[in-house]
C-alpha cells in the first residue's frame, strides 16, 4: 500500500488555479524534497495533505484512507510559521503534546532540546524566532509518525545548525516512515534526499529518484533545479 497517493488534485482560490491536476505517490522509507520557487504551490499542497484546506477537485489518500482525523494521527506536520503559544514554557508545550498525541515521546523531545542547547524551562516569548523554530522541529520529530511533512524547516536557523537539524531528521524517524521536506535551500538538504519532486506554477513537472537524476544530468540537484527554472 502506498503511504501517500494524490489523484487529479486541483485547488483554486477566487477562480485562480493554485494547483492543477496533481498526481503523486509516495512509498515508505523515503526522504523526499518538494522543491519549487516561491508561489509554486508547495505550501498549498502541504496544507491539503494535512486537511487544512479542501481540494477543489481530486483525492488525497493516506495509507488508503481519505485525509481527516485518522490521517492527522499518523502525519507529523511542521508548518512554515510558528504556531506555538509564546506564553508557555517549553516544558509546558512538551506536556501538551504528550497529552494530545499518543505517539509523542517526551524523553526524545527533552534529549533533542538538550542537543540543541535549548532550555526546557524557558518561556517561548523569551526565545528568538530561530530558537522557537528549533523547538517546533523537536516537537514534530518526537512523534512516532508514519509521515513527516516539514515546510521550510531550515529557514530560521544559522548554517552551522542546519547540518545538525538534518542529522536530527535522518536519525529520528522510523525506518518505514517517510519525510517530505519543502525548501528553497536545496544545496543544504540534497545530501539526505532519496527522491525529488519539482513543482512549478501549480503542476508537478518532475518526480525522480535523486541519485538517478544526478547521474543522468551529471549535476547536483541544486544545479539541475537552477537550470530548469533559470534561477
Amino acid at each position: 500500500m502506498k503511504l501517500l497517493e494524490i489523484k487529479e488534485l486541483s485547488k483554486s482560490f477566487d477562480n485562480k488555479k493554485i494547483l492543477e491536476d496533481i498526481n503523486l505517490s509516495i512509498t515508505k522509507g523515503k526522504i523526499i524534497g518538494l522543491l519549487g520557487k516561491n508561489g509554486a504551490g508547495k505550501t498549498t499542497l502541504i496544507k491539503l495533505i494535512n486537511d487544512l484546506l479542501t481540494p477543489s477537485s481530486g483525492e488525497i489518500l493516506v495509507k488508503g484512507n481519505k485525509v481527516g482525523v485518522e490521517s492527522k494521527k499518523i502525519i507529523s506536520y511542521l508548518p512554515e510559521k510558528t504556531y506555538l503559544n509564546k506564553q508557555m514554557k517549553v516544558s509546558e508545550v512538551i506536556d501538551y503534546f504528550e497529552d494530545f498525541y499518543d505517539n509523542f515521546d517526551s524523553s526524545k523531545a527533552i534529549k533533542l532540546l538538550e542537543d540543541l542547547d535549548l532550555d526546557k524551562n524557558e518561556h517561548l516569548s523569551k526565545m528568538s524566532k530561530g530558537m522557537q523554530e528549533k523547538v517546533q522541529l523537536v516537537l514534530v520529530m518526537s512523534r512516532e509518525a508514519d509521515l513527516y511533512i516539514l515546510d521550510e524547516p531550515l529557514g530560521g536557523v544559522d548554517p552551522a545548525t542546519r547540518d545538525y537539524i538534518l542529522d536530527t531528521i535522518l536519525s529520528n524517524f522510523k525506518e518505514d516512515a517517510s519525510v517530505i521536506i519543502s525548501t528553497h535551500l536545496i544545496s543544504d538538504i540534497e545530501r539526505i534526499l532519496d527522491e525529488v519532486i519539482f513543482i512549478d506554477k501549480g503542476k508537478i513537472v518532475l518526480q525522480s529518484d535523486a541519485d538517478k537524476l544526478r547521474n543522468k544530468e551529471k549535476s547536483s540537484i541544486d544545479e539541475i533545479f537552477r537550470r530548469k527554472f533559470k534561477c
